[in-house]
């Protein structure tokens, strides 16, 4: 090789070191590179009649069934709008730690609450299907009813009349904790959500700290330090646009890495799955950026993705 060839091969080397060296911009936290809304998305895993599960929130819930990546993870990937986020499904796998109940018997993501504007058309929707009659109470100046999936995962239905199509494209994620500072911590300072006042919430009687970020609002709920441990029933997707960025900040601050940044083969998709606190998934993924070939397949078990995307 000429000295001339060689001299431009450093260059070239220099140039690939130095772009890989400024790929990761230091974020104050996640919340700087959060794609506008909707850019977070909700997952259940479940272990029962697929049909069931589909029939209870297509048909009795109403929300409308998109699109199923069948070529990824366990089983696949169910994908539902709801309001103007998505709500994905697939099977559980063996790698998580699951527990039965309802919001105050286990840690995780143990609630999913919707919006509706009639609380008769809804009532009609889940008679017709053979199921039983929800039973809503007032309760805050608002109509809620709380009802178990078929997988036995619990659902919030709330009626609020006469409001713009907003308040109906919002959902809200309740999140069992056992540690509220460390929790609260985690989705103010690393997310970087913004913090709503506690209120006080009349269903379970305890007090609910929100953070928001568009029309989602995740709750924290704390019922006691030593409930069971659920970290697969359900899990978080934040839509990135630097994932590599959210991955440096996770490593500076020592946030529990549960399958690193890497791209999902076959897709455009670049990820990093985050456990917070109690090991509640949060999942970083971006769309469109880095290539998706030869760099490994994604996480095990499958999971969600964006709207184009598993």
């Amino acid at each position: 090789m000429s000295r001339r060839a060689r001299g431009m091969t450093v260059v070239a080397l220099a140039g690939v070191v130095l772009s890989s060296a400024i790929t990761a911009r230091e974020l104050k936290n996640t919340a700087e590179v959060l794609r506008q809304p909707p850019s977070i998305n909700v997952f259940r895993r479940f272990d029962v009649d697929a049909a069931k599960v589909f029939e209870f929130y297509g048909q009795a819930l109403g929300l409308k069934a998109l699109g199923t990546f069948s070529d990824v993870g366990a089983g696949g990937v169910s994908r539902f709008r709801a309001g103007a986020q998505e709500l994905k499904f697939t099977r559980r796998v063996e790698d998580r730690q699951y527990a039965d109940g309802g919001v105050r018997d286990a840690t995780g993501l143990r609630l999913v609450t919707f919006f509706f504007p009639n609380e008769q058309e809804l009532v009609a929707r889940f008679e017709k299907l053979g199921y039983a009659k929800p039973v809503f109470k007032t309760l805050g100046g608002r109509r809620v009813a709380l009802v178990d999936d078929p997988d036995g995962q619990p659902v919030e239905m709330v009626i609020e009349e006469n409001q713009s199509s907003d308040a109906y494209n919002r959902i809200e994620v309740g999140l069992t904790v056992s540690n509220l500072e460390k929790s609260r911590d985690f989705y103010r300072s690393f997310v970087g959500l913004e913090e709503l006042a506690p209120r006080e919430d009349a269903v379970f009687g305890t007090t609910v700290y929100g953070f928001r970020h568009g029309p989602v609002t995740i709750n924290l709920r704390h019922f006691g330090g030593t409930l069971a441990r659920d970290t697969g029933s359900g899990g978080i997707q934040f839509v990135v646009s630097d994932v590599d960025s959210v991955n440096e900040l996770a490593l500076k601050r020592g946030v529990t890495v549960e399958t690193p940044l890497s791209n999902l083969a076959g897709y455009s998709l670049r990820t990093v799955w985050l456990n917070d606190p109690d090991g509640i998934t949060n999942y970083f993924a971006q769309t469109g950026g880095a290539p998706a070939t030869g760099a490994g397949g994604g996480r095990r078990g499958g999971g969600p993705g964006t709207p184009t995307t598993p």
